[in-house]
């Protein structure tokens, strides 16, 4: 029996799954609702492939394209677009997509499609550019059959396809990518009233059974309402059906108003990235000092989750590589942080900055500040645009602490390899060690000695911190007692779809 793990890890061997066909299109009428009105905390910054980096442009980003696989609730990647993704060696992935796809604008979908969106991904300024210049070649068999072919083992790449190898029509532009996206996805892009609102229509054409979901309504609105009691009360009186980023507090006015609150996990990990590169933090002691002067469990439990649990490193919970039930988190301790201050000559504490977006938990921010500041370091907080927050991972004039969370790690190749390699396009960390243990988990096709390499990493993590390890993310939305069938992705990708796999 396949595991999530030894599935969506060495993604070697994607079983054929039978999908429907375009006979199968339509969604019955008596299960479809004429609208849904989803409050999202904040606007997409970006609905083109190559620069969607949030859950909140992923969420629109989805619902208009599909990309070859997906991930199934437990994890595992299934075929999506596809309906055979496979390979023997990590190097050569054979596609043969599903035969009687179109595109919103009719055109057929083919093998062309994987071709223009790895030359997208990678011509593109892209955070993500590089990742795919892994793939020498996709093979265009024929209109259905296709091969991509990599440079070396490359067993991460499926789950990389799942978030961006979305399939692109002939004759996209950068401006339409941007403003006007044709997919074959599940709705088609209808408008964008920019600050306010985009609205979607079904897909007449979307086959029943996607292991994506099926539509739940003929028309959805996305509208964008930062504050979080606007969307808990647009919940109560009727005005939307579906609410993202609950906070803890306000999870009871959702039941309270006749609705449904639901918190799940999601794999996901919060922390505060560290700067290494700058002084104070480039002493060892000084990153693991802030570690121990933060209670992370008491933060979590009073203003998250009491399902968010604090992590000993990056790695979120056994259904991701790298996780070691073993290895402890860093206990609270603040003589012990004091200790480690004044070893690394900092006894009298120091002063810097933390960044975090304007739509993101600033209280569960300034809980971490105070707690800091009981040490001896005292934490002016940075508020930013989250386009701007994006821009400033690797510049070295920001701030050198920034608030933030990554989803999904399933597989953490995306992560480390940003954000941990001393070459990544987001990093300001530098551990030989660590690059070399990346390195080995990126080409390594066995999947139990990937997991034992980033296992590894996660202890190379500790001895140098580049983080102050926060929690696993708990997602808490809230849904209108009028929807049935809805439920929570591991990715937290908020669709208008009911999933039937």
């Amino acid at each position: 029996m396949s595991t999530r793990r030894s599935f969506v890890a060495s993604s070697l061997a994607v079983a054929a799954v039978p999908l429907a066909t375009r006979a199968q299109s339509a969604t019955p009428a008596a299960d479809l609702l004429p609208e849904i009105v989803i409050d999202l905390s904040g606007e997409p910054d970006n609905l083109t492939p190559a620069l969607s980096y949030s859950t909140r442009d992923w969420s629109v980003m989805h619902s208009i394209y599909d990309s070859l696989v997906d991930f199934a609730p437990d994890g595992q990647i299934l075929p999506q677009a596809a309906e055979v993704f496979e390979s023997d060696d990590a190097i050569t992935f054979r596609v043969r997509l599903r035969a009687g796809m179109i595109f919103h604008d009719g055109s057929p979908v083919t093998t062309a499609a994987i071709t223009r969106n790895v030359e997208h991904i990678k011509s593109a300024d892209s955070q993500i550019s590089d990742l795919y210049q892994v793939i020498t070649e996709v093979r265009q068999i024929d209109d259905l059959n296709a091969e991509i072919v990599c440079v070396e083992p490359s067993p991460w790449l499926p789950s990389q396809l799942v978030v961006w190898g979305v399939l692109l029509p002939e004759g996209f532009t950068d401006e339409s990518l941007a403003s006007a996206p044709i997919g074959s996805g599940p709705y088609i892009l209808e408008s964008w009233e920019q600050g306010s609102a985009i609205t979607l229509v079904r897909n007449p054409d979307y086959h029943l059974g996607s292991p994506k979901g099926d539509p739940l309504a003929e028309r959805v609105t996305y509208r964008f309402v930062p504050e979080a009691a606007t969307r808990v009360a647009d919940l109560t009186t009727g005005l939307a059906h579906l609410i993202d980023a609950v906070p803890k507090d306000q999870l009871g006015a959702v039941a309270d108003g006749g609705n449904v609150a639901v918190s799940s996990p999601v794999l996901a990990t919060a922390f505060i990235r560290i700067a290494t590169d700058a002084a104070p933090f480039d002493e060892p002691r000084v990153c693991q000092a802030v570690n121990h002067a933060v209670d992370v469990q008491a933060i979590a439990d009073a203003l998250v989750s009491t399902e968010a649990k604090r992590l000993a490193s990056v790695f979120p919970d056994a259904r991701g590589l790298g996780f070691d039930a073993s290895l402890s988190p860093f206990a609270y301790d603040p003589e012990k942080a004091k200790e480690l201050l004044a070893e690394a000559g900092y006894a009298d504490g120091f002063v810097t900055e933390a960044q975090i977006t304007a739509t993101s938990r600033t209280d569960v921010l300034e809980a971490v500040a105070e707690q800091l500041a009981a040490v001896g370091i005292k934490v002016n907080i940075v508020t930013s645009e989250l386009a701007t927050f994006n821009q400033d991972w690797s510049n070295t004039d920001a701030p050198a602490l920034r608030y933030a969370s990554w989803r999904p790690m399933y597989d953490p190749f995306t992560f480390v390899n940003l954000l941990v390699n001393s070459e990544g396009y987001l990093s300001r960390y530098s551990n030989p060690t660590a690059d070399e243990l990346i390195r080995s988990a990126a080409i390594e096709p066995a999947t139990e000695s990937r997991d034992a390499i980033y296992q590894e990493l996660g202890r190379t993590l500790q001895d140098q911190p580049g983080f102050i390890y926060l929690w696993n993310l708990v997602t808490n939305v809230g849904v209108s007692s009028q929807i049935e069938g809805w439920s929570p992705r591991g990715d937290d990708y908020v669709l208008a779809l009911r999933r039937t796999q």
